[in-house]
C-alpha cells in the first residue's frame, strides 16, 4: 500500500499541473462559474491520472509475475529428462504460457506442455511446438 501511494500521489499532482493550461479562459463567463469549471476539470484530471497510475502499477505487477512464470517453466523443462536441453522458447502473457520451437517427437511436445501446465501461476498453455521432420521421412 505504501508503494502505491508513492506512485499515485506524484502522478495525480503531475496530472493536475499539466491540465491547468487546458482550462478555458472565457472573459464572458462569471468568475465563480470559471472557478467551478476549473475545479471540476482539475478533479477529473486527477482522477484520470490516478486511474492511469493504478493501471500502470497493475500492468507492471503482471509483467513481473509473467517473467517469474517464464523462468519457472524454463527451469522445469530444462530439469526434465525427456525434454532436457531442447530448444523450446517460452513466453508468458497474463499467465498464459506459449511454447514454441521444434522438438523430436509429439511425445516430447506433449511432455513440455504437461510440465508447463503444472507450473505454479500458469493459467493455460498454448503449445505451438512442431515436430522436427527426420531424414528420410519424405
Amino acid at each position: 500500500m505504501k508503494h502505491r501511494v508513492k506512485l499515485i500521489v506524484p502522478a495525480a499532482i503531475f496530472g493536475m499541473a499539466i491540465s491547468i493550461p487546458a482550462i478555458p479562459q472565457d472573459d464572458n463567463t462569471p468568475a465563480g462559474q470559471s472557478m467551478r469549471q476549473a475545479g471540476e476539470k482539475l478533479e477529473q484530471a486527477g482522477s484520470d491520472t490516478g486511474s492511469a497510475a493504478v493501471d500502470a502499477f497493475h500492468g507492471t505487477k503482471r509483467a513481473i509475475a509473467d517473467t517469474a512464470i517464464t523462468a519457472k517453466v524454463k527451469t522445469a523443462l530444462h530439469d526434465d529428462k525427456e525434454v532436457g536441453d531442447r530448444d523450446i522458447h517460452v513466453d508468458t502473457t497474463a499467465g498464459v504460457v506459449t511454447l514454441a520451437g521444434q522438438v523430436p517427437s509429439r511425445v516430447t511436445a506433449e511432455r513440455a506442455e504437461q510440465i508447463a501446465m503444472q507450473t505454479e501461476g500458469v493459467k493455460s498453455v498454448s503449445n505451438q511446438l512442431t515436430v522436427r521432420a527426420t531424414a528420410g521421412s519424405d
